[in-house]
């Protein structure tokens, strides 16, 4: 493997980070240079010149190998976290080394798990780079930088290849430039509409745009302690519901509703399955809400249920309610929700509705295959027949994310945490959803977790963001031949 070729690929990531640096510097400078600028403007510049710094010394390769473009895309991704530490270390505060790259892991792998115990304390610069980062994870730190460099002919092609899922790409058919172009139109405009809906709504421009780069990243971070709860606008919720919904669900998908193709939303096994989980979810914890006497009424009960469903199964994170405080069985519904999360094709995270359809029919093709050894049985979602290759893919998947999860869980116990804890932390951390319950509830945090075991939040944050195997493959590539 040819390092200097990799080196110089994540050398144009930092240049791309750099910029959202020097445009966070900037929100500070208009913000009565609030006490982040100079942290951000030095961070921007130590980050651009880590860039610049492979780019001008270290030669163009025309094209790139299937093993290197793994060590771009994950380099990229380690890489971006480690330099988003650096405001967060330069400005200081709650920011140790360990909280700085928790904080930064979380925010590029959309996870929106935080260690922060005073957020409102954080200067509007900084909170706009916390926001940031999660909205360019949202997408993809590599896919992103695709769009903005120069042509790279094939190599562009293989990248993408890297960065997005086989399972993403099914609703896709168009070239890949075409795809990324896709992906980010979609990706601001929905970033942009949002803004404007929750300005609206009754948020200033800047709690709407950071909670809107937030609500599409599908990530959960808040400017506010107590997260949308602060606001307890129910239009506003409906708006960050609309938002996060949309989000899950494939991009290629609603790409194709707005320009009026067939393949739409409203043709959609997926995202039937995805929007009936949800709304099945909801009623159920509403109706248990409201037997217990937790709200007053199914109204207050479904509207603080039903947020709580879209939250937790589009992995975002926000809270508008104390989820530690509800019945057994609104626990059990939210941690199923996350563990399966949205639609492939989206910033959601998670083992992915398209999974658990796949794997459904998987089931049922079993067993009538048991009744008709003979018979000729195939599998399809939205009309398109899946090849035993994805199959295998789908079921080994499963397996490695419910093992990964169980072992996760066994690492927090050992460390003293309670199985409640222990068990939906690492589920949360694996599937980029944030809060748990237990001692990192709705309303909690993962501050007071031994130094271990945010070390391990952060590596189980990226090997559910880099859909576990893009992650292993880091490891073996010596192995490759």
């Amino acid at each position: 493997m040819r390092v200097h070729v990799v080196i110089r690929y994540i050398g144009m990531v930092l240049v791309f980070l750099a910029s959202f640096m020097l445009a966070a510097a900037g929100v500070s400078l208009i913000n009565n240079h609030d006490s982040a600028f100079y942290p951000l403007l030095l961070s921007s510049f130590l980050t651009a010149i880590l860039g610049l710094f492979p780019l001008i010394f270290v030669e163009r390769a025309e094209e790139i190998k299937t093993k290197e473009g793994y060590a771009i895309v994950v380099g990229s991704w380690l890489v971006a976290c480690v330099v988003g530490t650096i405001p967060y270390l330069i400005w200081g505060g709650e920011f140790t080394l360990v909280n700085a790259w928790f904080e930064s892991v979380s925010g590029f792998t959309t996870t929106g798990a935080s260690i922060l115990n005073d957020i409102e304390f954080l200067p509007r610069g900084l909170l706009f780079w916390r926001s940031a980062t999660t909205w360019i994870g949202g997408i993809g730190v590599v896919m992103f930088a695709l769009v903005i460099l120069p042509a790279l002919g094939r190599s562009r092609q293989l990248l993408y290849n890297v960065e997005l899922s086989t399972i993403a790409k099914d609703n896709f058919h168009y070239r890949s430039r075409e795809i990324m172009r896709i992906l980010i139109f979609v990706y601001v405009g929905l970033t942009l509409v949002t803004t404007v809906l929750l300005k609206l709504a009754g948020m200033c421009w800047f709690d709407a745009a950071t909670h809107a780069m937030s609500a599409c990243g599908t990530s959960g971070f808040s400017t506010k302690n107590a997260s949308v709860a602060f606001f307890d606008n129910p239009m506003i919720e409906l708006v960050m519901m609309g938002a996060m919904t949309v989000s899950g669900i494939h991009f290629g998908i609603l790409y194709a509703t707005l320009t009026g193709r067939k393949n739409n939303i409203f043709r959609s096994e997926i995202v039937r399955v995805y929007i009936a989980m949800m709304l099945i979810a909801s009623i159920v914890i509403a109706a248990s809400l409201f037997s217990e006497n937790i709200y007053p009424s199914f109204i207050e009960s479904l509207r603080h249920a039903s947020f709580q469903v879209v939250s937790i199964t589009t992995t975002s994170g926000f809270a508008t309610a104390d989820t530690n405080l509800w019945t057994p069985l609104a626990i059990i519904l939210l941690i199923f929700c996350s563990i399966i999360c949205g639609c492939a094709g989206s910033t959601s995270g998670g083992m992915k509705v398209d999974r658990l359809v796949l794997a459904l029919k998987v089931i049922r093709n079993r067993v009538k295959l048991q009744q008709h050894p003979n018979a000729i049985i195939t599998t399809k979602t939205d009309g398109m027949v899946q090849g035993d290759n994805v199959l295998s893919l789908v079921l080994t998947f499963i397996v490695a994310y419910l093992l990964l999860a169980l072992l996760g869980t066994i690492v927090y116990a050992m460390f003293g945490c309670d199985i409640m804890t222990s068990f939906t932390a690492s589920i949360s951390c694996i599937s980029n959803v944030g809060p748990g319950f237990g001692e990192i509830g709705s309303f909690d945090n993962y501050a007071d977790l031994p130094v271990i075991l945010r070390l391990n939040s952060t590596v189980l944050m990226l090997v559910g963001r880099l859909e576990i195997f893009g992650f292993i493959q880091l490891f073996f590539l010596r192995s490759w031949r």
